[in-house]
């Protein structure tokens, strides 16, 4: 068994959404609204998946969007509607995860992005972060045609990078997402980016720290006292 590959999650994972909550609070007067947007954002997604709804990530945020400002009863104009979605293409990574990527990198680790936006939105994110080179591949789950948590997401991506399904690791700021990815067989870590509890009912990883570099360092330990890197190769710049 060889665990070289580590995929990351990427939308608050790795990138920053800061520029987007402030998108929102110059429309709607509190940058809470994001978190909110985005949260129901997520559990949309996950009814589609267990409705059976086709669907895009894309559409989901649009709707999602409306949906708010319905709420909150603001009208949105059409300008005001693409600059907020826009800016999701347009965030920058967290500061600690550049480092880390490239110790990892330097370990030999393979790096993959792994989201449930879609590839044209991910590309654009990734290369707008300054990230391009630190990636040896991109998989949104809407080429599995549905969404992260579902288990065949994850089937998809193992299959995908041509790698058993336990022998991956999904790093992840989301307790839903590692949770899922341990459902379906791959190893986890989970970074807890803003100290909220981690759902008890859910499956707890084995690497669990504040920061990105944390959680290399982690990692590293873990496959190096288990003698798992053995066998991988140097991705490394």
């Amino acid at each position: 068994m060889v665990r070289d590959t580590i995929l990351f999650d990427i939308n608050e994972t790795i990138l920053d959404l800061s520029p987007l909550k402030a998108k929102f609070g110059a429309t709607f007067g509190h940058e809470s609204i994001a978190s909110a947007w985005f949260s129901m954002l997520l559990h949309t997604s996950t009814v589609c998946v267990v409705t059976e709804v086709k669907t895009t990530f894309a559409e989901l945020a649009g709707i999602m969007l409306d949906t708010v400002a319905a709420r909150q009863g603001v009208q949105l104009t059409e300008a005001s509607r693409k600059d907020i979605l826009g800016a999701f293409a347009n965030l920058l990574p967290h500061p600690d995860v550049k480092p880390a990527l490239q110790q990892l990198r330097s370990m030999g680790y393979r790096t993959v992005a792994f989201s449930n936006s879609s590839r044209e939105l991910l590309m654009n994110q990734i290369d707008h972060a300054g990230l391009s080179d630190l990636y040896d591949e991109i998989v949104s789950a809407e080429e599995a045609a549905s969404f992260k948590p579902e288990a065949k997401v994850y089937q998809f991506v193992a299959e995908r990078l041509n790698r058993a399904i336990g022998d991956l690791r999904l790093v992840a700021t989301h307790d839903w997402d590692t949770h899922g990815a341990m459902v379906a067989g791959m190893q986890a870590a989970y970074i807890d980016r803003f100290g909220a509890p981690y759902h008890p009912l859910y499956r707890r990883p084995d690497v669990y720290a504040s920061t990105m570099g944390a959680v290399a360092e982690q990692i590293i330990a873990r496959d190096t006292e288990g003698e798992l890197g053995i066998g991988r190769k140097s991705y490394a710049l």
